[in-house]
């Protein structure tokens, strides 16, 4: 079941370079994680209830970096919370809809992740995500 939106995902070049926007509004970057079977480096930027977090590549053939030769920086993802990521990923197969993974995995913060296909969702790249 979804609780709410927790984070939006931003593809970036730099973790360094782009967070210096954040900080001039006053956010700040709570952690740095990377993720290395996605070969991503993951920053959270808490604001309210929700995150912005921003992707950066670890290598040229992680699905940021062929993200950002395709369409540059920006907007990646939405992501929204879910108390039962297994459960949502049933349920939208039965529906019909498409998902990337064959199972949810483990993500940033090992959370468990699976993304909806945006071609499902509106043309918005849709991640569910279940903190453990």
């Amino acid at each position: 079941m979804i609780s709410k939106l927790d984070h939006i995902g931003i593809a970036v070049e730099s973790i360094d370079d782009a967070m210096e926007f954040y900080e001039a509004l006053g956010l700040n970057v709570e952690e740095i994680e990377e993720v290395p079977q996605e070969g991503v480096r993951v920053a959270m930027i808490r604001c309210g209830e929700s995150c912005i977090e921003l992707l950066e590549p670890t290598s040229e053939e992680s699905p940021i970096a062929r993200f950002l030769a395709r369409k540059g920086p920006g907007l990646h993802h939405l992501c929204l919370a879910s108390t039962d990521v297994r459960s949502d990923d049933t349920a939208l197969r039965n529906a019909g809809f498409r998902l990337l993974r064959q199972e949810p995995t483990r993500g940033a913060g090992g959370c468990w992740v699976q993304f909806v296909h945006p071609k499902s969702a509106g043309g918005v790249l849709v991640e569910l995500s279940e903190k453990d």
